[in-house]
């Protein structure tokens, strides 16, 4: 099942609201994205290592941490310039991102929280350096569409395996986990 990414780009775009003048206000600031990205990355990898799962996972082999960190803080200035104005190749990266999470393990549970401190800590720098409550607004729709697409390649990936594995039709998979969803009170 091949996603289509720049679709899902821009069904997210159009539910989280994410506009031109979005997409404005973030180039606008993209050095201050690109100074900032560091200490997000630090705040991001500080929260899920104090987590024993998710340290055993960041901390797995020689050097990650720093291959980890270096990841991030490109994907964080990535948001500020939309690499190609939020198009395939943002689209494409985005979902790559997504199915990278899926292979190493690192699940929702702990993506999610993690998001949320890189967004209380962006929202305090925010607050302390003047910036716009437009620039808050649009860097948030922007990490929300960026973590809809970690989610969407669970959901994908569990999918495309399942059907893989089994044989299974998508309609009976569907099927199946709305029964299961049904009988659950």
């Amino acid at each position: 099942m091949a996603m289509d990414t720049l679709a899902f780009m821009t069904t997210m775009e159009n539910r989280f609201g994410f506009t031109a003048e979005d997409k404005s206000i973030l180039n606008a600031n993209a050095a201050w994205g690109e100074e900032i990205a560091a200490e997000m990355a630090e705040h991001f990898y500080g929260y899920l290592g104090r987590d024993a799962e998710m340290n055993a996972i960041i901390n797995a082999s020689e050097g990650r941490i720093q291959r980890l960190t270096d990841t991030f803080i490109k994907w964080f200035a990535e948001m500020f310039t939309g690499i190609d104005d939020w198009g395939a190749v943002y689209a494409q990266r985005r979902w790559q991102i997504g199915v990278v999470h899926v292979k190493v393990g690192i699940q929702p549970q702990h993506i999610v929280p993690a998001m949320s401190t890189v967004i209380h800590e962006v929202a305090k720098k925010l607050k302390a350096e003047g910036k716009s409550e437009e620039l808050k607004d649009a860097l948030g729709r922007i990490c929300m569409i960026d973590l809809a697409f970690i989610e969407q390649s669970y959901v994908d990936v569990s999918t495309s395996a399942v059907l893989k594995e089994t044989g299974w039709s998508s309609a009976l998979l569907k099927r199946l986990i709305s029964t299961g969803a049904a009988s659950i009170n």
